[in-house]
């Protein structure tokens, strides 16, 4: 079982400085006494930031992008609020990575600095 499943596929462990954050969202305003008057909105959501990679092959970089190129797909982690698994319909924001090695036709063989986060829907 790994730290990370995305779209059905585990992926590799990320280097150190995954941050998940988790957001409570809060329909609020402050009345004529500046106290906070609000309620939440929904469950709480979650974002996995700063997920990166320092070297992949172009193979398993495909692959991870095609697990997320539909623009809702699942994923499952550990929730830091239970330390349990779960799932949920995320999106991702932005996509970066560096090819480092090329084949003779100029092609990628191997990136570097793979990026992505992954941002809770909601749903």
């Amino acid at each position: 079982m790994t730290y990370l499943n995305v779209n059905g596929h585990d992926w590799p462990y990320p280097k150190r400085g995954v941050t998940p954050t988790v957001t409570t969202i809060v329909d609020a305003g402050r009345n004529a006494n500046g106290i906070v008057i609000g309620q939440r909105l929904g469950r709480d959501q979650y974002k996995i930031d700063n997920l990166e990679w320092p070297v992949l092959s172009a193979d398993q970089w495909e692959s991870m992008l095609q697990d997320i190129s539909g623009f809702y797909f699942p994923v499952t982690f550990y929730d830091p609020v239970t330390q349990t698994r779960k799932t949920l319909t995320m999106y991702c924001g932005d996509r970066t990575a560096e090819p480092y090695w090329v084949d003779a036709n100029g092609k990628p063989t191997m990136y570097i600095n793979c990026k992505v986060n992954l941002i809770d829907t909601g749903r």
